[in-house]
């Protein structure tokens, strides 16, 4: 399976309101969390952020039933000392690891099988 990395610089942000342009939004009780890229996000809607995420994508289509699959990536990079962010779509997975363990990060799903690009 393909993971692609992509180019731009992500920041996970607590906003006032939801935001257009967000790669994720996520509206819970609690609070609206945005996930964009770092240049698209309005310092003006920003409660509290968090910069530096760099974006990687499991390029497959993951059915409903695949058990474990996040698990899995998470453990062989929780072993690297690397901490992701996890977000699933309809069909899709991705994470998010700091710019500064993007490569620690590369490293090690390639030692899983996965073709980075």
């Amino acid at each position: 399976m393909r993971v692609i990395i992509w180019e731009e610089l992500f920041t996970v942000a607590k906003v006032k309101k939801p935001i257009e342009n967000a790669f994720a939004l996520i509206q819970d009780k609690r609070e609206i969390t945005a996930i964009a890229e770092s240049s698209k996000l309005d310092p003006e809607t920003v409660i509290e952020k968090e910069d530096g995420w760099r974006l990687l994508t499991f390029d497959a289509v993951l059915p409903f039933n695949l058990v474990g699959f996040l698990a899995k990536v998470s453990s062989a990079l929780a072993e690297e000392g690397i901490s992701i962010l996890a977000i699933s779509s309809f069909s899709t997975d991705h994470i998010l690891v700091k710019e500064e363990d993007l490569e620690k990060a590369v490293k090690k799903l390639k030692t899983l099988g996965f073709d980075v690009i």
